[in-house]
């Protein structure tokens, strides 16, 4: 699916390469028939938008969006798991899908790094790419009120995947979505940074301190795919749907 290559380019980092291809970017907007006209107008203005910027300042903006503060990090399980042991075997469990699949990464980033799971899926078919995409909704759906809420044209690439998913996103949840994106405290703060890199008082009583890891933890986790079935099972990334994801 040609349209998630597009959105993937377009959610990484920019390059004067991506500029470069801004006309055969919207070439295959313009015959996306995964998108509804509104999505296609839309993501058109947003690659003229942004490759009419200078490319230092294109970049600037990019890194200050995405790279500071976690609210609006492009590493999927950075949401779903946070710091906890349970995001390395996501990890785990992600790569051997990847390689189930035949899709081989030639990349330094994460595997869960969005951009990356979206080259993913455009190799995939379209029930297969509907129902990956449908697994992560719930997370499209508060990255895109984050951008929003900041006044920020990236929302309608997230937006854009909902629509690919086929997944409806109650009105009613949206706006409760929106209503706690608003309470939140911004992250990515020169303040708030600070505070994230204070360093953290060491106690010789927490249990954490000095634990080996279990020889359990050192097998398959019981939530891990077989990379026999993989193909046949998607990974749920959460056990709550999308009304719910305030409380992520």
């Amino acid at each position: 699916m040609l349209i998630l290559k597009v959105i993937s380019r377009l959610l990484d980092y920019p390059t004067a390469e991506m500029f470069a291809a801004k006309d055969e970017l919207k070439a295959i907007v313009e015959q996306a028939e995964e998108l509804t006209n509104q999505n296609r107008t839309q993501l058109l203005d947003f690659i003229e938008q942004l490759t009419a910027r200078d490319i230092f300042d294109a970049q600037e903006s990019y890194d200050l969006l995405f790279d500071r503060g976690r609210a609006l990090s492009l590493l999927l399980f950075e949401h779903v798991h946070g710091e906890s042991r349970d995001r390395g075997q996501a990890m785990v469990d992600l790569m051997n899908v990847y390689k189930t699949n035949g899709f081989e990464v030639d990349s330094s980033q994460l595997p869960d790094y969005i951009p990356l799971y979206l080259e993913f899926l455009s190799e995939q078919t379209p029930e297969f790419i509907e129902e990956w995409l449908g697994d992560i909704c719930h997370l499209m759906t508060m990255l895109s009120e984050r951008l929003i809420d900041r006044e920020c044209y990236y929302s309608i690439l997230f937006d854009s995947l909902i629509e690919i998913s086929g997944q409806e996103v109650d009105l009613e949840a949206r706006a409760e979505i929106s209503e706690t994106v608003k309470a939140e405290e911004r992250d990515d703060t020169v303040e708030a940074i600070d505070k994230e890199w204070e360093d953290k008082e060491i106690r010789f009583d927490d249990p954490m301190v000095g634990e080996c890891p279990s020889s359990s933890g050192m097998q398959q986790s019981q939530h891990s795919l077989d990379p026999n079935t993989v193909h046949q099972v998607p990974i749920k990334w959460h056990d709550a749907d999308a009304a719910q994801v305030q409380g992520l």
